[in-house]
């Protein structure tokens, strides 16, 4: 072996034995449902990222009997990226979401483009409790809580439209065990991403009883039986949130009201799981003491209050092709029967799922009827809805 050989082959030495001592970076992991997952090699950091399209098709009829196209709906409803994981110890958690198609960002009522849905950081004290900070869901109705690419109709219920309470900044705390669970929130009350605050907070708290225990896979916080639970499971939930000094017509959401007011929702609802059958309702009634609001012109922005109902139910068949069908009412209080109308709709809709509800496809018709104060049903349509999901 010449001189020039016996330097090279040991450089190639040295080198293959440092790269098989240096720990090797972990391959990253890809599931549906979990999204893909990168772990650092000393296990103080990993990150899970995920992503979702609904792409929409929807018209509305006339009335219930001119089938004549009155509006068309074609967008990308939903564009998201998540990212979440831990840093430094599984306890302390983080959760990022932005989204990205117009519908999505609040855009019509801010006069913005509102990307940041949530960026909100938990630790975990015990397996049983936890504390918040940042912006994300409050513990409010269930169907708001449920995410939206867990619906098993193309989108939530008139009822949460109207009522829920959506997502805001501040601190939460939660505390789960077997039978129950409760979540609180003290928050600004301005919904996400508003810089500018009141002197008023928003308290919000959250009481489940779960008298069969937990649902498999957490089936209670996603609609249809996907898991077809192999014993009754029943939850039953009690929320109220107080919205002190609001400055938008939903409290959290909504356009900006011309004067503050108090807000008050109190929420009930109730969940049942079986071997594929599935029944979901709510109850949600809204209360401010002024809601309505006037400027120097005379024109007026106002809080909806009045109450809500929705009830829903749905068997899926081995095949993955579930039938569903709902009923939803929102009616208005004697505070602004002049300003909105009683509405109500019947839904029937089926979804085939190929992937639970990350890959799946959507349809619904919907009959609405909408009432004026002493004149009984004004106007009948139908709306119909396709949708397409996808994400991981």
């Amino acid at each position: 072996m010449s001189r020039r050989r016996v330097p090279l082959a040991a450089i190639a030495i040295i080198l293959s034995y440092a790269a098989f001592g240096q720990k090797q970076t972990p391959v990253p992991y890809f599931t549906y449902g979990k999204g893909l997952g990168i772990t650092s090699p000393d296990s103080l950091f990993s990150m899970n990222i995920r992503f979702r399209i609904q792409n929409r098709f929807a018209f509305e009829t006339e009335s219930e009997s001119d089938f004549t196209i009155s509006e068309v709906e074609a967008r990308v409803r939903r564009a998201r990226l998540r990212f979440d994981g831990f840093v430094y110890s599984p306890k302390l958690t983080y959760l990022l979401q932005l989204s990205f198609s117009r519908g999505d960002m609040d855009y019509e009522s801010l006069g913005f483009p509102n990307i940041i849905r949530d960026a909100y950081i938990q630790y975990a004290f015990t397996k049983y409790f936890a504390v918040g900070i940042g912006q994300t869901k409050l513990p409010g109705n269930r169907q708001r809580i449920n995410s939206s690419g867990d619906l098993q109709f193309a989108d939530r219920s008139i009822v949460n439209s109207i009522f829920n309470i959506d997502r805001d900044f501040g601190i939460q705390f939660s505390y789960k065990r077997n039978y129950y669970q409760v979540r609180g929130a003290i928050s600004s009350g301005e919904g996400r991403n508003i810089s500018t605050s009141d002197n008023g907070l928003a308290y919000t708290g959250r009481v489940e009883v779960l008298p069969f225990g937990q649902f498999t896979n957490g089936g209670d916080y996603f609609e249809g039986d996907l898991a077809r639970e192999q014993r009754r499971k029943i939850s039953i939930g009690f929320a109220y949130c107080h919205n002190d000094k609001a400055t938008r017509t939903g409290g959290q959401l909504g356009s900006f009201l011309y004067g503050s007011t108090d807000i008050n929702t109190q929420m009930i609802d109730f969940l049942y799981k079986y071997n594929g059958w599935a029944f979901a309702s709510e109850y949600i009634r809204r209360t401010s003491p002024s809601p309505i609001t006037s400027d120097v012109d005379g024109k007026q922005r106002y809080v909806y209050v009045g109450v809500g109902q929705n009830y829903q139910g749905s068997y899926l068949f081995k095949n993955n092709i579930e039938i569903a069908a709902r009923y939803s009412v929102v009616a208005p209080s004697k505070q602004v029967v002049g300003l909105e109308q009683k509405k109500e709709q019947f839904t029937l809709g089926t979804s085939k799922y190929f992937k639970g509800h990350r890959v799946k496809l959507q349809n619904d018709i919907t009959l609405e009827q909408v009432y004026a104060e002493g004149f009984g049903v004004t106007d009948k349509m139908w709306i119909y809805r396709f949708q397409v999901e996808v994400g991981i």
